[in-house]
């Protein structure tokens, strides 16, 4: 071949591969960035985020962080044994992610494998804003969880910038305890918060509320009454106290201490709540009709309330009423249950 003809063939070779690169760079222009995936993610899209991330990876493949944004992605979908697989992936590629730590232990976390969750959340558990959920609280739930009470409660006292073994600490970790239905624990936590500093604040309403949990209402009526004389004008401590007398069934003082509550507390549904079952209890539907009326209209989607109204309107004679407020009560009740972001 002479000089010219291969001169044109290396050109026109020269000139496929600059058209082909450009077609790359003109694909790669047109796929969304990583932070624009993520962003999508933020805004409830996470499908979307995975089949664009699909196509960037296809033009661009392997870049840094996209299995951290896939993860990402499907954490948000609730498909956690597939996020747990990319975060793994993204702390092969970058150990030092500390995004990609923090991510893979809450996933962890939602596939119940505590024990394995708190190394990681261990490195990396400072906020950094790409969660809803604090992880400094979810490395707490997993020590508790991995009967690691101890470490629980120093997380939680970190968290509120308590001394870790202080009073306030244990109260702190009594309440969080009970709230996991660690019941005999948070009764034990909460004790030596009172024996370190027996004025506490809300030590004998927690105690009070561990006995309720208990099925203990005499010994609940206690330690409200205590709670009572420390902070007389605290209206939620007169809501437990008439919810713990109602239970022991003496009505008419459960009655007196939920109108007390109502005048500190007139926003809260609770004690309109409770004296409707209180009323009913004291053969007073119309009365009761009027306490649960008004908590219906401050909160709709109490299923609590509509079952009470269904009973007073049905007492009352009002029978097409009483069905509506049944039927509302099982609609709601039957309803989707809150997606965790709740972590109890």
């Amino acid at each position: 071949m002479s000089a010219f003809p291969r001169r044109i063939t290396l050109i026109r070779f020269a000139l496929a591969a600059s058209l082909a690169t450009f077609g790359l760079f003109v694909q790669a222009q047109e796929t969304p960035t990583l932070p624009q995936l993520q962003s999508l993610i933020s805004k409830g899209h996470a499908d979307q985020a995975l089949h664009e991330l699909d196509r960037l990876t296809a033009v661009l493949p392997h870049p840094p962080a996209s299995e951290r944004t896939r993860g990402s992605a499907l954490y948000a979908l609730d498909r956690f044994g597939e996020a747990e697989q990319a975060f793994a992936l993204a702390m092969a590629d970058d150990p030092a992610d500390r995004e990609a730590v923090q991510l893979r232990g809450l996933t962890l976390f939602r596939l119940g494998r505590p024990a394995d969750a708190i190394p990681l959340l261990e490195k990396s558990h400072a906020w950094t804003g790409s969660t809803k959920v604090d992880p400094a609280y979810v490395l707490a739930l997993c020590y508790i969880d991995t009967r690691r009470y101890d470490d629980a409660r120093h997380a939680f006292a970190e968290q509120y910038a308590f001394p870790p073994d202080s009073a306030a600490a244990h109260l702190l970790a009594a309440r969080m305890l009970l709230r996991r239905e660690y019941v005999a624990i948070a009764q034990a936590e909460a004790r030596k918060a009172l024996a370190l500093d027996p004025t506490l604040p809300l030590a004998h309403r927690l105690l009070g509320e561990i006995a309720l949990a208990s099925a203990s209402p005499a010994e609940a009526i206690a330690e409200f009454e205590q709670e009572r004389q420390r902070n007389p004008l605290d209206g939620s401590t007169y809501d437990r106290l008439g919810d713990a007398l109602s239970r022991a069934g003496d009505y008419p003082r459960a009655q007196a201490m939920l109108e007390r509550a109502l005048l500190l507390e007139p926003t809260s549904t609770g004690p309109y709540i409770l004296l409707g079952k209180v009323l009913l209890r004291q053969a007073d539907p119309a009365s009761a009709a009027g306490y649960l009326e008004r908590a219906e209209r401050m909160d709709p989607a109490n299923y609590m309330t509509h079952s009470l109204l269904a009973q007073a309107y049905r007492t009352m004679g009002r029978t097409e009423d009483a069905r509506r407020e049944t039927d509302l009560s099982a609609k709601l009740q039957s309803g989707p249950e809150p997606k965790l972001q709740t972590l109890k």
